[in-house]
């Protein structure tokens, strides 16, 4: 295997490896130009992140800055939304569903480091695939660890560090991050209520 297959696979893996290296120097490029962009190249920026990334849904908006290590292990779907300050490791596979929005600052992180320092030492890696389904709201300052998946309709509070898989349908919060509670029909009902009271006035 080479070290790039090692790495998409979750093995330990040499990080300076040339192959490795010219794909970081892609991402580097592709999100130099990304920042370097004004707020009326809107459309510019959509095509490099459409570069960047290995696939995305038709609208997908990042506000500058943006970080990640090589882009194309990371999938998203439509109407995607990332606040300033957004970092994704995609040392392995990032999978984004359709409707997910993220605060400022959210750290999306699968890359990870052996416990043991002597191995640590020897400048070898690994990492674990990140999954966040459909209709998920993610606060400000949250960290997502390595091996997570975050299911379907979930809110997770601001500065959450999130090191466990998160069910549908529920609010999280927490460090480390634990479920709150069910978002419920009260919940539902009450903010379309609020939605038919704004689209009234």
């Amino acid at each position: 295997m080479t070290e790039k297959e090692r790495m998409v696979c979750g093995e330990l893996y040499f990080a300076y490896d040339e192959e490795l290296k010219r794909d970081r120097q892609r991402a580097r490029r592709l999100t130099r130009l990304f920042n370097g962009t004004t707020e009326e190249e809107l459309a510019y920026r959509t095509e490099l992140l459409k570069e960047l990334f290995q696939s995305t849904g038709e609208q997908i908006f990042i506000e500058p800055p943006f970080r990640c290590d090589y882009g194309s292990h990371i999938r998203i779907g439509d109407n995607f939304y990332a606040n300033y300050d957004c970092i994704i490791l995609d040392v392995c596979d990032v999978t984004i569903g359709d409707h997910v929005f993220f605060g400022p600052r959210v750290g999306v992180y699968t890359a990870a480091h052996p416990i043991d320092a002597g191995v640590r030492n020897a400048i070898l890696e690994y990492g674990r695939p990140i999954t966040i389904g459909n209709s998920v709201w993610v606060g400000a300052d949250v960290v997502i660890n390595p091996g997570v998946t975050v299911g379907n309709n979930v809110v997770i509070g601001s500065g959450s560090v999130v090191t466990k898989d998160i069910p549908d349908n529920v609010i999280a919060a927490g460090n480390p991050c634990r479920v709150l509670r069910p978002i419920t029909v009260e919940d539902r009902d009450y903010w379309e209520k609020r939605r038919r009271e704004y689209m009234e006035n």
